[in-house]
């Protein structure tokens, strides 16, 4: 028998977090965080690495779609992506690694009412991870895509973007909802408080 519960959270259908994970975001909702003496450097990085995140992809989704609209040349496009793309998934990577390693640990012994939300997330990233697999596929096929087959460079340009957009709608539900999980519990009981 299937867990419905569970279902509603997963990465590709869910719309945040159901009540009984919403207890520290209901009383620190984000109108709050910028202002609050509790958000310290550990919670402001984290928050602008997601920013991070959240600017390059849209960066490299918007260079895409000017390349398959024929706005950028095909050689250029390349030149500017493949860097950019390789430190979005690098970090990505690293990041997460970070988290299920070091900080998740901390977050899930620091409140039982909320270890089931960190268990979503590490599911999360194995999703994620999977999906960047298949973008740096797709992104190397692209790369290699002669110029001069424009109908092969289409079918290559195609397949990356449709992969990308899936990644980066994903990854932002995943971001917001990793916020709204921990900048709460940081503001709770402050970054000294949860040992970070």
């Amino acid at each position: 028998m299937r867990d419905h519960r569970q279902d509603a959270l997963d990465l590709d259908t869910r719309l945040g977090w159901p009540s009984d994970l919403r207890v520290l975001l209901d009383r620190y909702p984000r109108t709050v965080w910028p202002a609050h003496p509790n958000l310290g450097a550990t919670a402001r990085f984290w928050i602008a690495k997601h920013d991070m995140f959240r600017e390059l992809g849209a960066a490299l989704q918007g260079a895409t779609r000017a390349m398959r609209e024929g706005e950028v040349a095909a050689g250029p496009f390349r030149g500017w992506f493949a860097p950019r793309l390789r430190l979005f998934l690098g970090e990505l990577e690293g990041h997460h690694q970070i988290e299920d390693h070091a900080y998740f640990p901390l977050f899930r012994a620091a409140d039982a009412r909320l270890v089931r939300g960190f268990d979503v997330l590490e599911g999360d990233h194995e999703a994620i991870h999977h999906a960047l697999e298949v973008t740096a596929e797709r992104a190397r096929a692209l790369l290699v895509a002669p110029e001069a087959d424009q109908d092969a460079l289409r079918r290559a340009a195609d397949g990356y973007a449709d992969q990308a957009d899936r990644l980066l709608a994903s990854l932002l539900r995943h971001l917001d909802d990793e916020e709204d999980l921990i900048i709460p519990m940081i503001l709770d009981r402050t970054e000294g408080g949860l040992g970070i």
